[in-house]
Order: structure tokens, then sequence, then C-alpha cells
């Protein structure tokens, strides 16, 4: 774009024209095309952003690689004839509870499109996480990472299977978790639109495990809209296995406001025990939330405060303790 140069005065003398000519127009050399044309400069992207934008990068293509390398055990089908990978999430953890000391931890997991296996199954995952939440397929909001608990990292184990889709609501899934150790299981879910303002969901899930035998975990979650961006749930579930001969169960009862932008605030009131121990209620609670996106729609970030009430034996007295978590996660 040319830029206007003011007219020398008609008292100057022509020798100072050319020179006031030649100055601008080093100037105007200087100066960014995208400035002359008006547009803002871009933002600088913070050294935050930078590693997790590699790191998402680096989980996707290891999942990509690993992805080829098991679907060519099925065919020869080339990987890229409709494979991909879906749900991928890494998250990484920092969890203060008072009392204790700082908890620092890291989980992933994803599914995939596999064109080789799709011929015989619909799933194939992979993922890093607590073995136990996996195998009893707990619902992802009442596990003890959701409720501000001190989890030993030791126990996260790589884990990955394959599943099938049954039909009526069914699907199976085998798989390796923590090594050579093989679990199976059966899911059943059904959801009943009861009005255009509530739902109920229910999930059965039989599994078997060599060191729990068969169990189940049952899930039933009810769902209220109060308005187009508040959303009231109560969810339970309980887990009874041959090995324990117990129920162990966990209540979450919480409303949820979701605003622009995919940012979501949530209050929680959380729930836990088991059958057996002489307290009905180990642990309950009031949880406090807030999850915003820190760039585009894939790094996301949550804060979440909580005070806690607990006791695992009837002979000791109830202890009260603040509870801080952040998290920090990554789509992939």
């Amino acid at each position: 774009m040319d830029i206007p140069r003011p007219h020398p005065p008609e008292f100057a003398p022509s020798r100072y024209a050319a020179p006031r000519r030649w100055t601008l127009g080093w100037l105007a050399a200087l100066i960014p095309p995208s400035v002359l044309a008006g547009e803002k400069p871009p933002e600088p992207v913070s050294p935050i952003v930078e590693a997790a934008s590699s790191a998402r990068q680096s989980l996707r293509s290891t999942a990509e690689w690993l992805a080829r390398g098991v679907d060519s055990w099925f065919g020869d089908r080339p990987f890229e004839d409709g494979g991909s990978v879906r749900h991928g999430r890494f998250q990484g953890r920092l969890l203060l509870r008072e009392g204790q000391s700082p908890d620092l931890g890291a989980r992933f997991n994803a599914s995939f499109r596999l064109p080789n296996i799709e011929r015989r199954t619909t799933l194939f995952f992979l993922g890093r996480d607590d073995p136990r939440d996996v195998v009893t397929d707990q619902p992802q909001a009442l596990t003890r990472e959701q409720h501000l608990q001190r989890e030993d990292s030791r126990r996260d184990a790589f884990f990955a299977g394959l599943g099938v889709d049954a039909g009526g609501g069914f699907d199976i899934r085998v798989g390796l978790r923590g090594g050579p150790k093989p679990y199976a299981q059966v899911r059943y879910r059904h959801q009943w639109q009861l009005s255009p303002v509530n739902r109920l969901d229910f999930r059965e899930t039989v599994f078997w495990t060599r060191h729990d035998r068969v169990g189940s975990t049952t899930a039933l979650s009810y769902e209220h809209d109060v308005s187009a961006s508040l959303v009231g749930r109560w969810l339970n579930a309980a887990t009874y296995t041959q090995r324990s001969q117990r129920f162990e169960w966990s209540s979450n009862l919480g409303l949820y406001r979701y605003f622009d932008h995919q940012r979501l605030l949530s209050t929680e009131a959380l729930f836990r025990g088991h059958e057996g121990g002489g307290v009905n209620v180990e642990e309950y609670g009031l949880q406090l939330s807030w999850e915003q996106p820190l760039h585009e729609d894939w790094l996301l970030g949550e804060v979440s405060l909580g005070h806690f009430r607990e006791r695992e034996t009837a002979a000791e007295p109830r202890r009260g303790l603040w509870a801080l978590g952040l998290a920090l996660k990554i789509r992939f």
C-alpha cells in the first residue's frame, strides 16, 4: 500500500523535497504490510501453550504409530483407509490435601478406529490409569481422582484391549492391564427420556479378573435440565465382587452451569462408603470446580476446591479437611 506523502509547502526550497520523500519511504519499508492494512499483530504464544502444543503433537504421533502397528497384525489394509485416533485425552494433575504431601500424577487414554480390526471389532482402546477404575468401569465423576482423594501413583498402569458392539445396548470388552493381567467386561446401557427435561441413565457392567473373580458395577444417573445452561444430576454407583463379598458405593449430587466457550462451573455434594465397615458414610463433602479452555478447544484448565469430613471406623472421630486440585487437560 502506498503511503500518502504530504506535499512540500509552496515556499519550501526544491532541494528539501527529495530527502523528505526518501525518509518516509525508508520508514514505510520497516512497517509490516499487515499493520499498514489495519490488521492486528498476532498475539504472543506463552511458553506453556508452546510446550502443550508440542506434547499434543507427540501424543498424537505416538498414538497413530501404535495404532498402525496393532492394525497391521490383522490385515494389509492401509491405516489411511479410514483409520483415526478418537477421544485422545491426557491429564496432568496436582492434588493438595490437608495433612498430606502434594500428589502429582498424569493419565491418558484414547480409542482408535482401525481399518483391519473393524472387520471383527468396533473399538481398540489404550491408556494409563488406575486399573481398578478401568476394570470395575467406574463412572469418571465418581473416581478417587475426581473426589480429590490422594492416590498411590504406583497403582497406575497401562491397559489395552478390544471391544465389540453386540447390539441392543450391549458391548463386550477384553483386555490386559498392569502387564499380563487379563480382564473381561460385558456392559449394558440404556437411557430413558422421561420428559423433554428429565433423563435416566442406567449402566450395568459384569467383569472378571483372576483376583476378583466375578464382579459387577451398577451405575444410575438422573439428570434434570433446570434451564438451557443449568443441569442438575444425581449419580450413584455400587460395586460388588466375589472376593470382597461386600458393596462399595459412591454418590454425587451436583449442579452444572455451562457458559460460552466451553466454560463450566460445578457444585457437587460427594459421598462414599462400603458395606460392613462399621461406618455408613466414610466420607462426605462439598466441592466447587471451574473449567475453561486455555488455548483454542484442546487445552483446558480446571481448578477444584473441596471440604470433606471423613472417618474409616466408628471408633475414631470424624475429621474435617480441605483439598485443592489443579488439572491441565490436553485433547488430541
